[in-house]
């Protein structure tokens, strides 16, 4: 499905935050800024996509608060830090929605929907057939399609699926490489 051309600022996109918007630190976890890095193109890619969407939430899952390797302060300072510098660069991110939960059947846990249920109880016009849900693990293509959302996976750090794929919709290296799929002009 093409969906580039529906895109407007009715749409809102759901991110993943490792892997999507920074580098991800595989096997292990980003438990203080300094440790944070963006993505190669990240930044200029949210630029951009803030002048398409209306809303852009995060939604991440960071099991390293519930098991003690950080603390739920360090997870807020990265993700203001975060949002400030996005910001600083012309961006935006409207919200960031984290579960820290250890068990995979919290109902916020990706692939489990509570974080998009959350977004809509804070954004009431968000209608799940217009959204759009990015990331780099096959739980965030579940997420996404259990509301109902377009869905595109980035293989920042895994191999790419052979599609069509009953998850996945599209597929990219990186979110910047996404971006440019759409043809977005640079403002």
């Amino acid at each position: 499905m093409n969906i580039q051309a529906q895109i407007d600022r009715e749409w809102t996109l759901f991110l993943d935050r490792d892997g999507v918007i920074n580098e991800e630190n595989v096997g292990s976890y980003i438990t203080n800024w300094d440790e944070f890095s963006f993505c190669k193109g990240s930044l200029d890619a949210l630029r951009q996509l803030s002048e398409l969407f209306g809303h852009i939430v995060v939604v991440t899952n960071q099991r390293g608060v519930g098991k003690g390797i950080m603390g739920l302060e360090d997870l807020k300072n990265i993700h203001q830090n975060m949002a400030m510098q996005i910001s600083a660069e012309g961006g935006r991110i409207d919200k960031v929605y984290a579960c820290t939960a250890l068990d995979d059947n919290d109902h916020n846990r990706k692939p489990n929907t509570g974080m998009a249920t959350q977004a809509r109880e804070d954004y009431p016009e968000i209608d799940f057939k217009r959204c759009v849900m990015v990331g780099n693990n096959i739980s965030d293509m579940e997420f996404g399609k259990r509301m109902g959302m377009h869905t595109v996976f980035l293989t920042t750090v895994r191999k790419p699926y052979e599609l069509p794929h009953d998850l996945i919709d599209e597929q990219y290296p990186s979110l910047q490489g996404w971006v440019k799929s759409l043809a977005v002009q640079p403002v």
